[in-house]
């Protein structure tokens, strides 16, 4: 499921907190959230950067996406 759809779906202060921690790590119970809002976090979808040790990351389309919201813009999926 791509970003637009389960970014609803985040209660507000997690949304808060990747817009005001956009291109951080995403901690763990954010990536819970995700998972369960439907954003599995598998099969390469566009919004996906990396995972590694220091954590979870959102590709730089899914940045620019986050930051499009936060500036109050409905963006469309890249």
């Amino acid at each position: 499921m791509s970003i637009e759809h389960w970014w609803s779906k985040l209660k507000p202060s997690t949304q808060k907190w990747l817009i005001e921690n956009n291109g951080d790590a995403v901690p763990p119970e954010v990536v819970v959230e995700i998972t369960q809002a439907g954003g599995p976090i598998a099969s390469d979808p566009w919004w996906v950067g990396r995972s590694g040790p220091s954590g979870f990351y959102f590709s730089d389309e899914a940045v620019d996406w986050i930051e499009a919201v936060a500036n109050g813009e409905m963006p469309e999926r890249p």
